[in-house]
């Protein structure tokens, strides 16, 4: 229970912060630290916790102003991106995460295309992509270190040498 709630807190945490500081600075493109944090936490929780973190915190960004777009289009986005987290940052942590800030507006401007949003063309993706994956992979490493401070490293997982009288069949 501890977990769910500290969880929830950096969620919202992350997404007052991207909503109220974040957005109004007076740049064109600013980092995503919801993204950030969903990678941190699918990274630190695994695939199935990291796709929940993802869609639910997508599904909240989608709620919350200003919200110019189809209802559950960041909640695909970050499920993908959270499962992913979790299922490769295992094997390779910090390729993982860059992986995962690098591709993910590229994930959300495709989607956003497939969707029909007018503004989103190639000429668009082109300008817009490179300055966003740039940003998210500078800011990533601050978000993620952030999160492990409060939450805590990857639990271990349990094998056969740790749980005494489990067996393999």
């Amino acid at each position: 229970m501890p977990r769910i709630l500290l969880t929830t807190l950096l969620v919202l945490t992350a997404l007052v912060l991207q909503v109220t500081v974040v957005n109004r600075l007076p740049v064109s493109v600013v980092p995503d630290f919801v993204l950030l944090v969903v990678i941190a936490l699918g990274a630190i929780r695994g695939p199935v916790a990291g796709a929940t973190i993802g869609f639910f915190s997508g599904l909240a960004a989608d709620l919350l102003p200003p919200a110019d777009h189809a209802l559950g289009q960041h909640a695909l986005v970050l499920c993908l991106v959270g499962f992913t987290a979790g299922r490769w940052a295992e094997r390779w942590p910090l390729l993982t995460v860059a992986a995962c800030a690098v591709v993910a507006p590229a994930f959300a401007l495709a989607v956003s295309g497939l969707l029909g949003d007018p503004g989103i063309d190639l000429r668009t993706f082109e300008a817009v992509w490179p300055m966003a994956a740039l940003v998210n992979l500078l800011a990533a490493p601050v978000v993620v270190w952030a999160v492990l401070k409060v939450y805590g490293p990857r639990p271990e997982k349990a094998t056969a040498a740790a749980v005494p009288g489990w067996r393999r069949a």
